[in-house]
């Protein structure tokens, strides 16, 4: 009973801090760059979080250099991803999500204002597209987060990946950004709205030079990525 007073609680404050900061995003979105919304995002979702209940802990930022383009690849924990990621990874990125996404009213203009890249899983020669667009969208100097889980873990585990990820990484001859995190599903839940307030941890890794990575194998590369950001979650 506490713990669902405590979630009540919670998404009651959430939501409250959330009406304005949506506004002042938006806002940005139109009439700032892309760089300084970025950057009124990340202190916003640092709030947001906290009120929440998310003690967030961050390591492995000084690995990450600036002027560099990067493919960003992580495990995917919780709804709060949403969040967390940015509140963690200091760049400027845009995301790879699920075509159903760019249909929602209001968010999903949003979502394609700011360029993110739909992507129909199903479909392989509209995913092939999203992909090219995404590799052009690197080489244009823009870093993209793409989580190649491809959904939300049911178990805490992580999921297989998917191979179309380590397709664009080969094609857009970016480095890898790896992060792993850790306590967002304790947090919450796929499918619950319950909330734990506790530690969350996101541990960035080194960056995965393309040199290093370009004559791997897609499943090679796969493989690699996967114990990286498996062993990250751990940290």
């Amino acid at each position: 009973m506490i713990r669902h007073a405590v979630s009540i609680f919670l998404w009651a404050v959430g939501s409250l801090f959330f009406i304005p900061v949506f506004f002042i995003v938006v806002l940005s979105i139109f009439f700032l760059p892309r760089k300084k919304t970025a950057d009124i995002s990340r202190i916003l979702s640092r709030i947001l979080i906290r009120l929440m209940g998310i003690r967030l802990k961050v390591s492995g930022q000084g690995g990450i250099q600036p002027g560099r383009r990067y493919l960003i690849m992580g495990n995917h924990q919780s709804l709060f991803d949403l969040f967390v990621i940015p509140a963690a990874i200091p760049v400027c990125f845009v995301g790879v999500e699920a075509a159903r996404h760019f249909s929602y009213p209001i968010f999903g203009y949003l979502i394609k204002k700011w360029g993110n890249i739909p992507i129909q899983r199903k479909n392989l020669k509209q995913a092939r597209e999203s992909l090219r667009i995404a590799a052009k969208t690197i080489e244009a100097g823009m870093n993209i987060v793409i989580l190649p889980e491809g959904g939300r873990t049911l178990t805490g585990k992580m999921k297989p990946f998917k191979k179309g990820p380590f397709h664009l990484a080969k094609a857009a001859g970016a480095d890898i950004l790896p992060y792993g995190v850790k306590g967002l599903y304790q947090y919450n839940k796929k499918g619950s709205y319950l909330l734990t307030p506790g530690e969350v941890v996101v541990t960035i890794g080194p960056p995965v030079s393309y040199e290093k990575i370009k004559d791997y194998s897609v499943e090679e590369l796969r493989d690699l990525i996967f114990e990286t950001i498996e062993e990250l979650s751990r940290s």
